[in-house]
């Protein structure tokens, strides 16, 4: 499931990780992508590009790395925050725990099941939950072209609870623009 980084247990702070979580096609990278747009210029504010098992493709900006490679570097102890979901390793990289020391705010695409390590990884975490109604949240991961049928079915199954109240729930049922605003302003507020 998730796991902190065993090598440096200090938490990490001063400044403070956003962790955007929520169901599959929930549209977090969307709302993601609308703050980042909408809050450029603020240099206080980092947005977090993951490391994921899987090539890299047009629904998500990530960087893509093979097995190997994510062992390697979790050996290594370079992500601040990794964990495994729907068969792939995900995790943060080093400059999330660079900004994050420099006192700077990061906002990731996290997991519902990695919360609890990053609390323990992280002096300061803030939960934003954002989700949609199911038959929405179906609709978009079958429009990825990743996944299909039963595959969508049971990744919709998969619903880790929260360790506690998110800090900001966001409906991502209506214009992406509306519920984007919601992540932007709260980032604005931190």
């Amino acid at each position: 499931m998730s796991a902190a980084n065993p090598v440096d247990p200090a938490p990490l702070g001063p400044g403070l990780l956003v962790l955007v979580v929520g169901p599959s096609g929930a549209g977090k990278d969307t709302l993601i992508a609308y703050a980042r747009g909408h809050l450029k210029g603020r240099e206080d504010i980092r947005f977090a590009r993951r490391r994921i098992t899987r090539p890299a493709d047009a629904t998500e900006n990530h960087i893509a790395l093979d097995e190997d490679a994510f062992a390697r570097e979790m050996a290594l102890g370079s992500f601040p925050l990794h964990w495994r979901a729907n068969g792939l390793g995900y995790a943060l990289g080093a400059e999330v725990a660079e900004d994050v020391a420099a006192g700077r705010i990061v906002v990731a695409n996290g997991s519902r099941a990695a919360v609890p390590a990053a609390r323990a990884r992280f002096a300061r975490v803030k939960v934003v939950h954002v989700t949609a109604p199911l038959d929405v949240l179906a609709e978009r991961i079958a429009a990825r072209g990743r996944e299909s049928g039963e595959a969508v079915r049971a990744r919709l199954a998969r619903e880790p609870a929260l360790d506690a109240p998110p800090d900001l729930t966001i409906v991502n049922d209506g214009p992406a623009e509306v519920a984007g605003e919601k992540l932007a302003a709260y980032l604005r507020g931190l």
